[in-house]
Parts: structure tokens; C-alpha cells; sequence
């Protein structure tokens, strides 16, 4: 499906180079328009054969290297995209919906069905409920074509209703729109042929705003799944990129006769581009001069950690209760006193200590299950949160975040000590509250805890659930919700348990919680701090489309719920502010659906991560190792573990800054670390 990145971009061109012209790769087509990749990486085109020659146009699928007739019979079909089982297609005047099983054709919008008579209807994208947006070029017009829906399990097709978005007197800068593409589920981007201008629509309040300009002749646009930008220009030839919002339109290919409305190839990591007068579909690699991402995949997959170990000690794995009841690791840390030790955390409510990494057997070292919530429908509650405190050597002091198991919607932040009688051993009676808080819905707790390189406790809070920040507390600093605390543990305030540093951000601000370091985050999963730099990471799970990697700053909005990765989000969401800090990284949920942030790394038994962030995506099982060079301000690789087949739950960093990573699991202990294929 196609897709938009939010730009805010200078009206300026790229550097000048001199650009590649694309590879052709299949030859001896009638006037090629559009091509779209399927989510089973089946490629259509869409041929228009002789301009306003009815019955003559075709999509042909692209197989072995030639074009195989699909659908036969249409007029002159142009914009083309996938949605679920379907292909549609804009055809002259008329919209079609085409099976990918048969090949079969219905009319989806016919040419009476649209409010204003259609006169070349041009470029097509879904939105992910499966609402149509097409442009007709030359009435200077926006359509919208929405499925009524159906009852639950019903086959029939279901009735559309066809609607004006707008045209040149309600948009002035409709002059001959073309390309279009979803920027999120409220916002649209135009690309006009005539002006070359770049315009962003919010399709509620029908606001709009200039983006870009200078792509004369502009027709197709796409984003990969890191979300760079790509244009194409009909009349030029040529095609641009954009690396991210801020950054001017940089040129990538030229020499094209026309090229047209080009797609994202997943599949082999280039972008496919019809090249109308040329007859030809080509080839382009989705690299970007001076923004180059290293994507190669490296030759690292998953391995068990503390291979002795094959269970946790005390766990019920079904033979005394008759049910498996899953491990779920979530946090793997240590205490750094040069004892080798691990300690893990099972989200049910206890901490287990592993003596040293060929053991074959855990020692419980808390169990706190009595008093901490966890049910499998409610599955981001728990013991979610573990952190020793840097002078635990001396003071054996450490500080756990879980959900109350008696008030299910709130969450304790506590300090524990070390029993003085046995040093593997916490001493359960020695709980001391410090923060306690509550929220309406049981998911988006967050849970991190993590010293920083200050000295002070960070303690990361999700919005407080539901969706899409019903109560906008990502934005409101008079709520611990959705926010970054930082808290000093070695002192106390008037009335706490705990001071505020004197250099929190917002700490002199009325009505603000003064623990607050950061905000604006949806649900962040997990921070954590690089042990060289003190640099602090984030993932920020998404909601509708995009998974985000933050950089940690005192005082950051991250604009959660007015963005989403570097997106406008909802009615109220709005392009990159300097207010607001945008994600080093971005990916959409094509690639993956819920973000596990990692830690970067510093061990030594694998040079070539040195310094790579790794993270993963819990639902999809893909696992990366992302570079950022801080003083280019950006990504430089983005490389993809092989045979990753876990759901990552957690990562963890060993004192040695080896790094491991967790899963849930019925019958062993579910921690993972890095080998080589």
C-alpha cells in the first residue's frame, strides 16, 4: 500500500550530482503507467495501450522477468494499488476493483456514481480501512470512495459512497493534481503536474499547507519502509528523494523519457519505475547520495544464553498445575560489582539471580507474585521494571516498577535492599514506596527503570492506554502519563520519599509534575543508556502506522499524540515543529507492528556492532542493528539479524555490555544472545 512521509521541507533543490539512470528490466510496453508490489510480492502494472482507445488497456503481473497479461478489457488505466485481496484501478473515468486470485473485474465506482462528472482520473491510494482517494487531473479534483460496512462474516459486496475531497475552488492549489498518497489515517499528500507544488490535506478540516516545489511535471510518489520520500517527474524524467522532514529534495535519476507512478520494491530493496514513452519498467536502487543507509544483512542470528540453564528454578511449567504457564522474561541485568551475577525478571513477579553464565540453575532472588497484577488479557501489566542502583555494592539498594495486584490500574515505583544474611537474597520485607500512579486502562504502563549517567532513577510511563491518548496526556505536563521522571534517590523531598534534581526542565513550571524530564511518548519500550556515551534510547511503540527510535533529550516533546514517527497524527496532528523533537528512525507497519528497544552495544565478542543500536519488533520477530553517526545527525545502517524467529519481548546487558535479548516461554527460559551463521 502506498504511503506518505510528513514533510516540512525547504523550497530549495539538493545537492547537484550526477544522477544514475534507472536499469530497465522489462522492455516493450504500451504506455506503462503505475506498478504496485502486493504483501505477497506479486508486481502489476498497469499498461494504458492507445490514449483514449477503449477496451485495449490491461494489467499485466510481472513474472520471470515478463509481462503476463491479468485483467484485459479496461479503457486507459492509470494509478493502480494494493489493498488486502484486491488490486484498484483508475480507469479514465471509472474505478475498478480487480481480485488478485482471478483476475476478475467489477466496476467499483462507476462514472455516474461520482458527484462531479470525472474527467481523467489519474493517480489512487487506500487508506488502511480501505477508503479510495483519487485525483482527477484534469477537473482539478479530489474524490473519496468509501465501502459501506458489512455485518460481521458476510460475503456480499458492500455499497460505496462516492464524494468530492475538493476541487480548485475549495483547494486553490489544485491545478492538475496527480499523485497522491496517505501521510497518516487524516492526512493526504498532493503532488500537482501542472504547478509542481508538494501539498499536505487534512482530510477533517480540509486545511492545507506547500511542502515542496520545483517537481514540474510531478507524477508519482512513494516512500520506502524507513520512511524516505521518492518523486517522480513525467516530463522532466527524473526522480527525487527526501531523507526525512527539513531535508531538501535531493535528485537520484534522470535521463527517463516520463517517468511515471513508481512503487517501493520490498522484496529486493529498489524502487520500480514505469517509464511511459520509454515502454520499459525500471530498476532504481533507494539509496540517497550523502544519506546513505547500510542495509546489508548481517551474518548474526539467535543462540540460547546460559545454554546450562534450561529453567527457571521454581517456575510451574504445567506439571503441578496441569496448565503451561509461559516464562516471560523482561528485563536481564546485573550489578556491577564484578561477581559475573545476572538477574532476570519474570513479569508474574519475581527476580531470579544466575550466578554465572554456565549455570545450570537460577536462585529466586525476589518473589513478589503476592503482590503484583499479571493476567495473559492484560498482558503489559506486571513486574515490569528493575534497576540497582549504582552504589549497590555498598548500599544494596535496588528499585523495582510493577502493577499493583489489589488496585489493577496502578502502578508502584519501590526501593528494596539486599538481606543482610545472604548476599543472592533480597529481603522482601524492606519495601519502600516512592511513586505510586494511576491511570484508566491497563495497557501502555512502561515500566523502564534505568539509572542514568547523573546518578538519578529515570522511570518511563506510557500514556496510560487505550487509544490514541484519549486524554492527551502525552501533552499534558500536569500528569506523570506519557512522560520521562527523573527522581534522585539519595535524598529526600518535604513530602516524598525521593528529591527533584534541581535541573529537571520543569521544575519551575506551574501545574507541571516536577519529575518530568520528557514527554510526549505514546508507550516507550525500553530505554536505556549507552554505557560510552551516556547517550539515552528509546523505542516508542506506534499506533496507527509507524514505530519510532528516539534519542533522549532534558526537556524533549516527542509529540506523541499530534505525531506519530515523523507523521502528523489525528485531526489536531501537524508537520515537524522546532517544539518538537522527530525520531532519529522510523519504520511502518509493513516492516512491523510494536517497536522492542534495545541497548546500544559494547561488547567485544562482536567488533562489527560496536556502537549499533540493537532493537527488534515483537510481532513480526525481525531484529536490527542501527547506526547513528552523531555528528552527521543521522542513521548510517539499519542492518537486519537472519533466522531471528523469537517474539522479543526485552532486551538485556550483561556487565560485560554483551547483549541478550528475551522471549516468552512454556518450557524453557526464553534468553537469547548473538551467534554467528
Amino acid at each position: 500500500m502506498k504511503r506518505l512521509l510528513s514533510l516540512l521541507l525547504l523550497l530549495t533543490s539538493g545537492p547537484v550530482f550526477a544522477a544514475p539512470k534507472p536499469e530497465v528490466i522489462i522492455k516493450g510496453l504500451k504506455n506503462p503507467e503505475s506498478v504496485v508490489i502486493t504483501s505477497d510480492g506479486r508486481v502489476f502494472v498497469s499498461i494504458i495501450g492507445e490514449f483514449d482507445k477503449a477496451g485495449d488497456g490491461s494489467i499485466v503481473e510481472i513474472k520471470d522477468g515478463k509481462a503476463v497479461p491479468f485483467t484485459e478489457g479496461l479503457n486507459d488505466p492509470k494509478g493502480l494499488v494494493a489493498f488486502q485481496q484486491w488490486l484498484f484501478v483508475a480507469d479514465q473515468t471509472r474505478v475498478l476493483r480487480i481480485e488478485l486470485k482471478t483476475g476478475k473485474s467489477i466496476v467499483w465506482a462507476d462514472t455516474v456514481d461520482f458527484p462531479v462528472l470525472p474527467i481523467f482520473l489519474n493517480d489512487i491510494v487506500a487508506d488502511e480501512s480501505g477508503n479510495l482517494y483519487v485525483s482527477d487531473t484534469h477537473g482539478a479534483a479530489l474524490f473519496k470512495i468509501a465501502p459501506k460496512p458489512l455485518p460481521f462474516g458476510s460475503r456480499a459486496t458492500p455499497e460505496r459512497t462516492t464524494t468530492l475531497v475538493g476541487d480548485a475552488k475549495s483547494l486553490p492549489f489544485l491545478k492538475k493534481p496527480n499523485g497522491v498518497l496517505m501521510d497518516s489515517l487524516n492526512h493526504l499528500l498532493v503532488l500537482d503536474f501542472e504547478s509542481g507544488e508538494m501539498n499536505r490535506l487534512n482530510l477533517d478540516t480540509k486545511k492545507f499547507e506547500k511542502l515542496a516545489e520545483g517537481f514540474k511535471g510531478g507524477d508519482g510518489l512513494i516512500f520506502d519502509h524507513f520512511g524516505r520520500l521518492y518523486i517522480t517527474s513525467w516530463s522532466e524524467g527524473k526522480v527525487w528523494a527526501i531523507p526525512r522532514p527539513g531535508v531538501a529534495p535531493i535528485l537520484i535519476a534522470e535521463g527517463l523519457e516520463s517517468a511515471a507512478d513508481l512503487t517501493f520494491d520490498y522484496v529486493n530493496n529498489r524502487l520500480l519505475i514505469p517509464d511511459m514513452k520509454g515502454g520499459t519498467l525500471t530498476a532504481l536502487s533507494t539509496q540517497i547520495p550523502g544519506w546513505e543507509v547500510d542495509q546489508s544483512p548481517l551474518k548474526l542470528a539467535a543462540g540460547p544464553a546460559f545454554p546450562q540453564l534450561k529453567k527457571w528454578t521454581g517456575w510451574d511449567y504445567g506439571e503441578d498445575s496441569g496448565r503451561v504457564i509461559a516464562a516471560r522474561p523482561l528485563v536481564l541485568t546485573h550489578v556491577n560489582d564484578g561477581s559475573g551475577r545476572s538477574f532476570a525478571v519474570l513479569q508474574h513477579g519475581q527476580i531470579h539471580m544466575i550466578p554465572k553464565e554456565d549455570s545450570a540453575k537460577s536462585e529466586i532472588f525476589l518473589d513478589i507474585k503476592s503482590k503484583v497484577r499479571y493476567t495473559d488479557f492484560e498482558n503489559e501489566q506486571g513486574l515490569l521494571g528493575l534497576a540497582f542502583h549504582p552504589k549497590y555494592k555498598t548500599n544494596g539498594e535496588f528499585f523495582v516498577f510493577y502493577t499493583d495486584k489489589t488496585k489493577r490500574l496502578e502502578n508502584v515505583v519501590c526501593r528494596y535492599r539486599i538481606s543482610q544474611d545472604d548476599p543472592n537474597k533480597a529481603d522482601a520485607k524492606s519495601e519502600e514506596e516512592l511513586l505510586r500512579i494511576s491511570h484508566k486502562d491497563w495497557n501502555h504502563d512502561g515500566g523502564t527503570l534505568a539509572f542514568g549517567p547523573d546518578g538519578y532513577l529515570y522511570i518511563v510511563l506510557g500514556d496510560g492506554g487505550a487509544g490514541g491518548d484519549p486524554y492527551d496526556n502525552g501533552q499534558a505536563l500536569k500528569t506523570h502519563l506519557g512522560k520521562i521522571l527523573r527522581i534522585d534517590v539519595d535524598s529526600k523531598g518535604e513530602k516524598t520519599a525521593y528529591a527533584i534534581p534541581k535541573d529537571n526542565p520543569f521544575v519551575s513550571t506551574p501545574n507541571a509534575k516536577p519529575e518530568i524530564y520528557a514527554y510526549g511518548l505514546r508507550n516507550p519500550w525500553r530505554l536505556s543508556f549507552d554505557r560510552k556515551t551516556g547517550q539515552g534510547w528509546m523505542g516508542d511503540v506506534g499506533q496507527n502506522l509507524y514505530e519510532e527510535i528516539n534519542l533522549l533529550e532534558k526537556g524533549g516533546n516527542y509529540g506523541w499524540r499530534r505525531r506519530e514517527g515523523l507523521h502528523p497524527f489525528g485531526t489536531e496532528g501537524h508537520g515537524p515543529k522546532k517544539e518538537t523533537i522527530d525520531p532519529i528512525w522510523e519504520y511502518h507497519h509493513d516492516l512491523g507492528k510494536s517497536i522492542t528497544g534495545g541497548h546500544v552495544y559494547r561488547g567485544k565478542a562482536f567488533p562489527e556492532l560496536e556502537g549499533h543500536y540493537l532493537y527488534a519488533d515483537y510481532v513480526t520477530s525481525k531484529l536490527f542493528a542501527l547506526k547513528y553517526d552523531a555528528e552527521k545527525k543521522r542513521v548510517v545502517a539499519n542492518r537486519p539479524f537472519q533466522g531471528i524467529s523469537q517474539a522479543v519481548m526485552s532486551f538485556g546487558e550483561a556487565e560485560d555490555g554483551e547483549i541478550y535479548w528475551m522471549s516468552a516461554s512454556p518450557s524453557g527460559t526464553g534468553l537469547f544472545r548473538p551467534v554467528r551463521k
